[in-house]
């Protein structure tokens, strides 16, 4: 049985709980106290020493990192072949976003954690970083539905959940119409579900 050590408010659990639905794949979650930082207790620092969640174990296999985990569900349990698929451009174009997901848009996520959670962090910075981000996507965007290969992949799926929860970092979307545009259409995957701050279509 999948293991996922998860938090409901993490857009970065989310993402792995969102594919792992999508794949149709059943898991045992297993709640973790961000919030009070249990994921920075020796028991967890013990299966991750960055500290960080989601941890993700298949049987004897445990992996950290939300793109990596995404990167070998979508190799071991997507039977289309779609959201990883096994060609050299593809996977290039994909983890090109897998990066973003990752890095420039968690500029997003440090926003959030200092308006909800009130880190200790520089926030204009953290904005400002966002809005770069999200106008070289909203750029990218102009003339595609997703972000590569014309249909949904794990790319898409790495940058989507702090994108949709910018509002809660204070970070307005309004100027980033292909952008929300595409967010729209994330949230109509057969599969999606919500998370806290991530609603269901409009």
């Amino acid at each position: 049985m999948i293991k996922l050590y998860d938090t409901d408010i993490s857009g970065s659990c989310y993402k792995i709980r969102l594919l792992l639905n999508i794949l149709g794949q059943q898991y045992e979650p297993i709640p973790v106290d961000f919030v009070n930082k249990e994921h920075k207790t020796p028991k967890y620092m013990a299966l991750n020493p960055f500290g960080e969640i989601p941890i993700f174990e298949d049987g004897e296999l445990r992996l950290r990192d939300a793109q990596a985990i995404m990167v070998y569900l979508a190799k071991k349990y997507d039977k289309t072949n779609q959201w990883y698929p096994d060609d050299a451009t593809a996977m290039g174009q994909i983890q090109q976003w897998l990066s973003t997901g990752g890095g420039e848009v968690m500029n997003a996520a440090g926003a959030r954690l200092v308006k909800v959670l009130s880190y200790p962090m520089d926030l204009e910075k953290l904005q400002a970083g966002a809005h770069r981000v999200f106008k070289i996507m909203d750029d990218h965007l102009a003339d595609r539905q997703f972000l590569e290969l014309g249909h949904p992949t794990i790319g898409d799926i790495a940058c989507f959940p702090y994108t949709a929860l910018a509002g809660e970092g204070g970070i307005d979307l309004s100027g980033y119409k292909n952008v929300l545009a595409w967010i729209e259409r994330m949230k109509r995957l057969p599969g999606f579900i919500t998370m806290p701050g991530i609603s269901k279509p409009n």
